[in-house]
């Protein structure tokens, strides 16, 4: 059982304690769940951006640069869901344990390429789909990687630009994929031409991934290795200077880590995250995890307009529903740690599988408490599939143990995802849809959320 979230006390509008948070703390807070999706240990995007801000000072990069690379690094993978559901249609696999392995893979080498594509592809498919597939990716290989490259990198300068951050910060991340050399994608871009923070964060990532794998010298060593051909030089040496700094490596391991990095903000260009700020981050990122499967496209949105109307229905005023439309946004950000290979199955889940899709609740209440300002909404995260007889999960919760605004976000989820297309079946009519959770009435689903989602319908047009 997750630890109770606490935060700095204020005035909130739901009566719980909130507080106003400097942006590097949410952005960074958020980057936990961004790791999940690839598969990566937790604290890899701060981990480089703990590297790589180290390098911007050995070179003595200018103050504005300094703070667009700072949230570079933090976001740089902001747009790694919009791929994920394409990687397992390749492999017919687990989506983050391939992004996972890829990102220790020499892609130069034939032999280690295709390698990794054997071990990877299609587990339990027979062997003539196992071929099939990998003559696929033999004959179309580079395009489709160039392709998932030009989609993950777009869609994170989209979502930076979405929130808010400078264009220098978009165009870094937008061209993460570029090799000092020009053999990078999805431009071809060949050094200097390259934006310097891309420069910067795509060596700190390699570096995190190899320190993670197999500590200090084989981070350098690959750096090394790779310099001149994905690396900038002058940025491999800045590296070596800064390794030898004392600390460097030993903080990467630290539980203080996090706030280390939070104070490598520059001090006079921290940027406080008010209200609508919030508003901004919570629409974004409800676009990230909704991007990890066609499935769920739009869903987190759908589920906010629905719970927003169901609550003005109910009485709720206007703050404390501003609150629960943030809450509905980010109630399914656990999902972004569970596989395509489970989210995308278009037959029927077993019982193991299904056991692993209901983590995602969890997963949820995990991340959200991470976040400063977001933390208040960890119960709705962990709790929306919770019943009033107590046969939801994770925790079992009945009755008035589950909260009105979690309640709330339960029935929008419940009618969204009965009359949105699912692998395993078709939208159902909003008719058909409402007959079937009549049915849990009172018994999983609250009887007046109910009856309020029935009066709201004709008001949005569903």
């Amino acid at each position: 059982m997750i630890a109770a979230c606490t935060t700095r006390q204020s005035e909130s509008p739901t009566g719980q304690a909130v507080q106003t948070v400097r942006l590097a703390e949410l952005v960074g807070g958020l980057s936990y769940a961004l790791d999940l999706t690839e598969g990566l240990p937790p604290g890899h995007a701060t981990r480089c951006c703990w590297i790589g801000m180290h390098i911007a000072k050995e070179i003595q990069l200018p103050e504005q640069q300094f703070s667009d690379l700072y949230y570079t690094l933090l976001l740089k993978d902001a747009g790694c869901s919009s791929n994920a559901a394409r990687v397992f249609e390749l492999y017919a696999n687990d989506d983050r344990a391939i992004k996972r392995d890829y990102a220790s893979v020499n892609n130069r080498s034939f032999v280690a390429l295709a390698k990794f594509v054997i071990g990877h592809l299609a587990p339990e498919a027979p062997l003539v789909e196992k071929l099939r597939r990998f003559a696929l990716l033999a004959m179309r290989g580079e395009k489709i990687q160039s392709d998932l490259v030009a989609a993950r990198c777009q869609r994170g300068s989209d979502i930076a630009l979405e929130m808010g951050f400078s264009p220098e910060t978009a165009a870094a991340i937008e061209a993460l994929g570029e090799y000092w050399d020009g053999r990078g994608r999805p431009r071809g871009l060949k050094g200097t031409d390259i934006p310097m923070n891309s420069r910067i964060a795509l060596l700190a990532q390699v570096v995190e991934v190899f320190w993670s794998l197999g500590g200090p010298q084989e981070a350098l060593a690959c750096a090394q290795e790779r310099s001149g051909t994905w690396f900038d030089p002058n940025l491999v040496r800045a590296l070596q200077l800064a390794a030898a700094k004392p600390g460097f490596w030993q903080h990467l391991a630290s539980r203080e880590l996090s706030t280390r990095v939070a104070r490598l903000e520059p001090v006079n260009r921290v940027i406080i995250a008010d209200e609508a700020r919030c508003d901004v981050i919570a629409r974004a990122f409800a676009r990230v995890i909704d991007a990890k499967s066609p499935f769920t496209f739009g869903h987190s949105t759908r589920v906010a307009r629905y719970a927003d109307a169901i609550a003005r229905q109910l009485g709720m005023q206007p703050k404390n529903r501003r609150w629960l439309r943030r809450a509905a946004l980010l109630h399914d950000i656990g999902k972004l740690g569970i596989s395509n290979a489970l989210l995308d199955k278009p037959g029927k889940l077993t019982p193991a599988e299904y056991a692993k899709i209901k983590e995602h609740s969890r997963l949820s209440g995990e991340i959200l408490c991470r976040i400063p300002l977001f933390r208040e909404f960890a119960d709705i995260g962990r709790s929306h599939h919770e019943r009033l007889d107590g046969k939801g999960y994770p925790l079992g919760l009945q009755g008035e143990q589950i909260n009105l605004e979690t309640r709330i976000v339960t029935v929008a989820d419940i009618f969204d995802a009965l009359t949105a297309e699912r692998p395993y079946r078709g939208a159902l009519p909003v008719r058909e849809a409402l007959a079937l959770m009549a049915k849990d009435r009172g018994i999983a689903l609250d009887p007046e959320c109910l009856d309020a989602l029935h009066a709201v319908l004709p008001s949005l047009n569903v």
